[in-house]
């Protein structure tokens, strides 16, 4: 199978970098065009590998080798395992190992968060939805830190995570936010899961789901309900030279950032302002606003944590054989509203918050979808 559309690279959005490029001084403009670069070489070099070769033969092909280590995956107490490469500011992947899983901080802040940042991220989709890393498997959790010069992104290749240091001007280093990392790996997740195609509203709920998990994991290592969440992805990139909070806002779409260089936040909070374009995979990392937000509407309509009942409903239409790699933002409202009502019953208090999430932002759903509580 081939992906036409590999969901690297990165976390930072093109329109950012390419505000940038146009409107920054020579220096940022340099830096800019240089992240654009790398990006278009590793997004270049996934598309190369991303058909999947014909499986060896060996041990794994024998059935009676299948059922034994599936006796043997089930035996075992997950754990997570991680090791942290420093890259050296080099294009190198993965680099040398800075820390290895059980062993102690070493005090560089990036080799620190990202070891940090991958546990809580383990720790959520263990917790929460008992799955097993990335894919649900026991997927060892590889990480690279200061990868090449001034890099502003972070972004999951497929088999590892890779950070950028940022440029100490307008972006601080890309493992100071946990969100981010939950991120990225969530669309590891995704892969393995829905297998999103990675273009228009498909696009869109790709990366919309790696901030809704990247949102939970930021909460539930803060120990936040969602009335006391920030709903910020990426808060802390920015340094005091931007004007603005953070990368996006899922409360408020379009709010997160206004600044002289990095333009205005583009994100629509609802289909009325839906935005067409071609550029970056028709959108993706813009219309991702409209499902975001209906997820922040759902969980603060429930209240609690996020992770309880809204992230549920979220994770387990990802694993949905209803929702297809192409899917839609009607089809992932309906299906949604299905796992809620699978899940909590057909006149709950949780299906209604997701009925009146997506209508809120201009979606509707079947109207034999549509009865509510209080309504029968």
């Amino acid at each position: 199978m081939t992906t036409l559309y590999p969901t690297c690279c990165g976390f930072l959005p093109p329109h950012v970098l390419d505000a940038i490029a146009r409107r920054g001084n020579e220096r940022q403009r340099g830096r800019a065009l240089r992240t654009m670069q790398v990006d278009t070489s590793f997004r270049a070099a996934r598309l190369g590998r991303s058909s999947t070769p014909p499986e060896p033969v060996g041990l794994a092909n024998f059935p009676a080798w299948g059922r034994f280590r599936q006796r043997w995956q089930q035996a075992a107490e997950p754990e997570v395992s991680r090791t942290i490469y420093d890259a050296d500011n080099s294009r190198r992947l993965p680099g040398t190992v800075a820390r290895r899983e059980g062993a102690p901080a070493t005090g560089d802040d990036a080799v620190d968060e990202a070891y940090d940042g991958m546990g809580d991220t383990w720790t959520l989709y263990m917790e929460a939805f008992d799955r097993d890393s990335v894919d649900d498997q026991g997927m060892p959790l590889i990480g690279s830190v200061h990868f090449d010069n001034d890099y502003d992104n972070a972004f999951w290749n497929g088999e590892q995570m890779v950070y950028g240091d940022g440029d100490g001007d307008l972006f601080n280093r890309f493992t100071i936010s946990v969100d981010v990392i939950g991120h990225e790996l969530t669309h590891g997740v995704t892969e393995n899961e829905a297998a999103l195609i990675y273009w228009g509203q498909s696009g869109a709920l790709n990366e919309s789901v790696s901030d809704v998990f990247g949102s939970l994991v930021k909460q539930a290592a803060n120990q936040q309900t969602a009335e006391d969440a920030d709903w910020l992805i990426g808060e802390g990139l920015f340094t005091d030279k931007v004007q603005g909070v953070a990368l996006r806002s899922m409360s408020n779409p379009g709010t997160a950032y206004d600044d002289p260089v990095l333009g205005e936040d583009p994100q629509p909070a609802d289909m009325q302002h839906y935005v067409r374009t071609l550029e970056d995979n028709a959108s993706v990392h813009i219309n991702s606003g409209i499902p975001n937000r209906a997820f922040y509407l759902t969980a603060t309509n429930i209240g609690g944590y996020a992770w309880e009942a809204a992230g549920q409903i979220w994770y387990e239409t990802l694993r949905s054989s209803s929702l297809k790699s192409n899917a839609q933002f009607s089809t992932f409202a309906r299906v949604t509203v299905q796992t809620a009502r699978l899940l909590y019953g057909a006149t709950s208090v949780e299906a209604d918050a997701v009925l009146d999430a997506w209508s809120t932002v201009g979606i509707s759903v079947p109207a034999g979808l549509r009865a509510r509580a209080g309504r029968r």
